[in-house]
């Protein structure tokens, strides 16, 4: 009942949007829709105001990094049809430093989906009317969800009590990396061994 559902949706959104959509599927019972930055505000604002379909509610905005390739990220937009029970995917690919629409005029619970991607990735939006970071500090650099983010971070925070104010300083590794041994508990570890040896003696 719900694949024949999805069939007859997934047939009238590729007959109204023929132009607009580049590759359609259904995938755990999920319609997953392929646009591109300059379709996404046409493609979403039907699939919600279409009476036939009525995905009224943006779940979520996700972002994935591939930095191996050439449009870089990816952003899907999760989309629910309460009335018909049915879960939506639209997805759309862009190149590093390329913007994206805004669907804040669309669905207002957009505005903080986006500056969080914006906050976390760096991928900008077209139209949005607050742009700025959400999680980090408004002095931090880089975006910490990118694949090529170090995981320590580029700075860290303290309060100095010297100058009564939170500074921002180079990260240091205060501890040396350590050397782990990975050996069985069944055998125990080398030093273990060492001492049993050195008894021996």
């Amino acid at each position: 009942m719900i694949k024949e559902k999805l069939k007859k949706i997934e047939k009238l959104v590729n007959s109204e949007l023929s132009s607009k959509i580049s590759g359609s599927e259904i995938v755990f019972e999920e319609l997953l829709f392929k646009t591109s930055t300059n379709e996404i505000i046409e493609v979403i604002k039907f699939l919600k105001l279409d009476e036939r379909l009525k995905f009224k509610q943006l779940i979520d905005i996700a972002a994935i990094d591939y930095p191996n390739e050439e449009k870089r990220f990816e952003l899907v937009y999760l989309l629910l049809s309460i009335e018909n029970n049915l879960r939506a995917k639209i997805s759309i690919r862009l190149e590093t430093n390329e913007k994206t629409q805004s669907i804040v005029k669309i669905f207002p619970s957009a505005n903080w989906m986006e500056r969080e991607i914006f906050d976390m990735y760096g991928i900008r939006f077209i139209n949005h009317p607050d742009l700025r970071r959400i999680l980090t500090d408004y002095n931090f650099k880089g975006h910490p969800l990118r694949k090529d983010f170090p995981l320590t971070g580029f700075n860290e925070v303290r309060y100095s009590e010297k100058e009564k104010k939170v500074i921002y300083e180079p990260v240091k590794l205060e501890q040396n990396y350590r050397n782990f041994d990975f050996s069985s508990p069944w055998e125990g570890t080398k030093y273990l061994k060492e001492i049993k040896e050195t008894n021996k003696k």
